[in-house]
């Protein structure tokens, strides 16, 4: 598995015409070589490849990760740069959404201008975003682990539960079933709090007639969660029930749009304009969804500036979403995998209205 992605990470070593690309971050470390450990680096090279770290993971590396060399340093950009000489590479590319300026620029210093670093975005972020069924298999376990988790909480889903205690107990059981940590802070919103898209977890208690939304997901085997529900405390208005089937429809809409060779684009204008015809358009302002993968929000993303179309091994979010300030809000969110003829969810929580008894 690790060869065949050190093979498309040289297809972009050719495509930019340099002599290697160094890789930092530790997603990618992970991804391409197989190390777990919080500091390192990766030189990729034509036909060859050299994993750097300190002594800290030095034994480590040794036992995990997959490369023609291992090379203890105690200086990062020495050791890198000492690398690169030895290897007489000139060219090299790096991750430009993660390596900071300021560590850039100790390499250049390190480097004497010998080498000409090349900023490289979209052809790194694009590498991870087809899936292996490998990978398919981990974020089914891990969405599995959402669900399992949720029913176990569900009775506490009643009047008077602190949100913060949803959210607690809802990490625990994650823990519990499995789940490594929480994919990012959980959104517990019920009642008003529920038009803040990114509500976390307060003090406030649920209460009777509202609607909480919860967002949440965990970590297996290093692969993300992420899935959001939307449910009843008994009752509720006219107004919540239908501002609730116009989001669940938009939500089987775009689920309906997805394929292989469909823009992304598209996708979210399935949803969108269904929320926009009934004069709600303004009260969704995020993008309909996001890549999930090692990270919870990672290539492609599912919005009215998407440039990628859908390809089979894809996974990301279907998560709309309207949100009314002093009334409250709804998301309804999936995490799907493109599929030859369409799409599968990963996420297995029913989406549909469920008022919870009192």
């Amino acid at each position: 598995m690790v060869e065949d992605r050190l093979l498309r990470l040289r297809e972009v070593l050719e495509t930019a015409q340099l002599d290697a690309i160094f890789l930092a971050s530790s997603v990618q470390l992970y991804y391409f070589c197989g190390f777990n450990g919080s500091d390192g680096g990766l030189l990729v090279f034509r036909d060859h490849v050299i994993f750097l770290t300190d002594s800290r993971y030095t034994t480590q590396a040794r036992s995990e990760v997959s490369a023609n060399e291992i090379v203890e340093y105690r200086s990062k950009q020495e050791g890198v740069t000492e690398a690169l000489r030895r290897c007489k590479a000139r060219r090299i590319g790096f991750e430009a959404e993660q390596l900071s300026v300021a560590a850039l620029e100790r390499l250049r210093r390190s480097g004497d201008d010998a080498f000409e670093w090349v900023a490289l975005e979209k052809e790194l972020v694009a590498l991870r975003g087809v899936k292996s069924p490998e990978e398919i298999s981990l974020l089914d376990q891990a969405a599995h682990l959402n669900e399992m988790a949720f029913n176990e909480i569900l009775p506490l889903l009643r009047p008077g539960t602190p949100e913060k205690e949803v959210a607690m107990a809802l990490e625990f059981a994650l823990r519990r079933h499995g789940g490594e940590e929480k994919s990012f802070d959980f959104i517990v919103a019920s009642g008003e709090r529920g038009a803040l898209p990114h509500g976390v977890a307060s003090e406030k208690r649920l209460a009777a007639g509202e609607l909480v939304t919860i967002d949440f997901g965990t970590r297996f085997c290093g692969y993300c969660s992420d899935e959001t529900v939307t449910v009843a405390i008994g009752p509720v208005s006219q107004r919540l029930r239908e501002l609730f089937e116009l989001v669940l429809a938009a939500h089987d809409r775009a689920m309906a749009r997805v394929r292989p060779g469909v823009s992304l684009l598209e996708i979210d204008r399935a949803a969108r304009s269904w929320i926009s015809r009934h004069g709600l358009g303004g009260s969704f302002g995020h993008g309909l969804g996001h890549g999930v993968g090692l990270e919870v929000h990672e290539y492609p993303t599912v919005s009215p500036r998407s440039e990628s179309v859908a390809c089979e091994g894809m996974v990301f979010t279907i998560e709309p979403g309207v949100y009314l300030p002093s009334v409250g809000g709804v998301r309804i969110e999936d995490t799907v995998v493109v599929t030859a003829t369409g799409c599968r969810s990963l996420t297995r929580i029913s989406k549909r209205f469920r008022s919870l008894p009192l």
